[in-house]
């Protein structure tokens, strides 16, 4: 894991076209600004996780066959 300090109002780059700004900073909260490609799927990670495990319970599989599946992704 890389870990930076970014002020308000500085950018990391990632990749050519990924780009995320520190809009403001205030009381433990930070809001940050991304300009990607409208292709590219943005989520908060608990949005992320409420889809996983909505989409578990409409397939009702274990949770040792999605992990696998995971795993065979990050392969790809």
């Amino acid at each position: 894991m890389l870990i930076l300090s970014r002020k308000e109002n500085e950018s990391v780059t990632i990749g050519e076209n990924i780009s995320i700004k520190i809009i403001s900073i205030d009381k433990g909260s930070v809001k940050l600004g991304f300009e990607a490609p409208p292709n590219l799927l943005i989520l908060r990670e608990e949005l992320k996780m409420a889809v996983l495990e909505e989409n578990k319970k409409s397939l009702n599989i274990k949770d040792d066959d999605i992990n696998k599946l995971v795993a065979a992704k990050k392969k790809l």
